[in-house]
């Protein structure tokens, strides 16, 4: 029994470290505008010693890090003894394509066994875990439904909790978390690119979204059960000795966090990162939604679009080895810029107007989303994206900007009211 509660009784005063909040409590930071965002795994002096004498098991990417150094390899020069690592999609390094399934194998630079989470199975075993004492999360997310991080992170909080193993999120900064759009999921749609009923952009960090995970109890049941079990038995302060967030310093959800490395090979820079929630779209449509180009998801189109358009062609290239429409000429949008002209152009929603003016452009309407075998709506890659069936139909039947958006409203207001409870920083509004 002792193996399954990690006490924790290190009190610092500007509440860094975080564990479920009180209902309807939520724990505002101060903004500090001249002060550089510092994300948490940057903060070794917080969590080291809580690491002390333990085996860890550490889930990450090559965002997980502490200046140019990936944390792996400073933790392991500093003497934490890791003895697994897991990785998601693309990898433990970052190396792979979107999709790639990846085998287990042994971290060239440290020997560390690397366990792949996106491959055969999605969620560490009670084998994987029989030699870690406590577990470590650190991954930069984009903040969006559909990039498959947070899924991953749901399957790995479930095996941490299932299994009874102590569990420390090192939080970053979300890209796009200075705002809250998009409909709500379907559960009937659920997916690895879409896990929870909530909206396309969500507005909270990754410690924040785990903790309304848990809060909510909408990870597995024998997860839920067992994190009721240590919330019963918590006695200090409403902290949850097994589950532990250690926070940012200076930021807060109007932050414009500029990352310092690309979070995955498509997402090269951060015009392609603030478009992604409104471009995504394409990847359930026949246009090339601008794999295999310098500015994925900020260039997209197809040949069969005016040829006056924008002219790019996609080719093979790292990241994207065979992308959509691959050395063919398409025609369409470059709306590639610098960051202030993006969100400018974005203005804190997902942007309709470029799939619903691609549609009616496009000629072969009946072949513009791209068609399942089973052809039933819930196997449509689009409405995986969307979260249901609701937008194509809204795009068929041509429904307004408008309308759509006011469809979406609210569930985007219910989603808010449940988001709020578990906001560790200031929100912006």
């Amino acid at each position: 029994m002792k193996h399954l509660l990690l006490v924790i009784l290190f009190c610092v005063a500007s509440s860094t470290i975080i564990s479920q909040p009180k209902s309807g409590e939520t724990k505002p930071s101060i903004k500090k505008e001249a002060l550089p965002i510092k994300p948490a795994a940057y903060r070794t002096e917080v969590y080291l010693p809580l690491l002390k004498g333990k085996r860890v098991g550490i889930f990450a990417n090559h965002t997980a890090t502490i200046g140019e150094r990936h944390l792996v390899d400073t933790l392991f020069t500093l003497g934490v003894k890791i003895t697994k690592a897991f990785g998601p999609e693309h990898g433990f390094r970052g190396e792979a394509d979107a999709g790639e399934k990846i085998e287990n194998y042994r971290d060239p630079y440290t020997g560390i066994p690397v366990i792949s989470l996106y491959g055969k199975k999605r969620k560490p075993s009670a084998e994987d875990l029989a030699d870690v004492d406590v577990l470590l999360f650190d991954i930069q997310d984009v903040g969006t439904r559909f990039y498959t991080y947070i899924s991953s992170l749901q399957e790995f909080m479930d095996a941490a909790f299932e299994y009874g193993k102590p569990l420390m999120i090192l939080d970053r900064p979300n890209p796009n978390g200075f705002y809250v759009d998009g409909p709500i999921l379907d559960t009937a749609y659920k997916s690895f690119v879409g896990m929870q009923p909530i909206p396309i952009v969500y507005g909270m960090t990754m410690g924040e979204y785990a903790m309304m995970l848990a809060g909510e109890k909408r990870l597995s049941p024998a997860a839920n059960e067992r994190h009721e079990y240590y919330k019963r038995a918590s006695n200090s302060r409403d902290t949850l000795f097994h589950f532990q967030i250690i926070k940012n310093e200076h930021y807060d959800h109007t932050s414009k966090y500029v990352l310092p490395i690309k979070p995955s090979p498509n997402l090269p820079d951060m015009a392609s990162i603030y478009w992604y929630a409104s471009t995504c779209f394409f990847e359930g449509t026949v246009l090339s939604e601008g794999r295999g180009t310098n500015h994925p998801f900020a260039v997209f189109g197809h040949p069969f679009l005016p040829k006056n358009m924008y002219a790019f062609t996609p080719t093979s290239r790292e990241g994207a080895k065979e992308p959509k429409l691959k050395d063919r000429q398409c025609y369409g949008w470059n709306l590639y810029g610098t960051n202030e002209e993006v969100l400018k152009k974005i203005d804190g929603k997902i942007q309709l107007k470029y799939i619903l003016e691609a549609y009616k452009l496009f000629p072969d309407k009946e072949n513009f989303f791209i068609k399942p075998k089973s052809e039933k709506p819930t196997d449509y890659f689009f409405n995986k994206l969307a979260g249901s069936d609701a937008l194509m139909n809204q795009i068929k039947a041509g429904k307004t900007e408008k309308e759509i958006r006011e469809s979406w409203a609210p569930g985007i207001a219910e989603f808010k009211k449940i988001r709020k409870k578990y906001l560790l920083y200031r929100d912006f509004e």
